[in-house]
């Protein structure tokens, strides 16, 4: 069963603008090749597990689904960054 999930998670790894793919490629720096794809073969156990249970179809995500989730982190993140090097800034929401 690892031999197969993880066939499909270096296939969902080649595919664009799919969540799985960016998630591939969020966790490929930080944790390498081999355990990002070992954890997107979890991630499509556990999304096939609650398909199932639930019995609803597959709803994909999209790629910028990553970068919504956590905008607010991103920003505080940089800001952060910015004071440490002693600039000031001011934010504001572009419509």
């Amino acid at each position: 069963m690892k031999a197969a999930l993880t066939q499909c998670a270096w296939a969902a790894s080649r595919t664009k603008n799919t969540y799985l793919s960016a998630k591939y490629h969020s966790l490929v720096g930080r944790r390498g090749k081999k355990r990002a794809l070992i954890a997107v073969g979890h991630k499509i156990l556990v999304m096939a597990y609650h398909m199932i249970r639930n019995g609803v179809p597959y709803k994909e995500l999209g790629k910028d689904y990553l970068l919504h989730r956590r905008a607010d982190k991103i920003v505080k993140n940089h800001l952060k960054r910015l004071r440490d090097l002693g600039y000031a800034v001011e934010l504001k929401k572009v419509a």
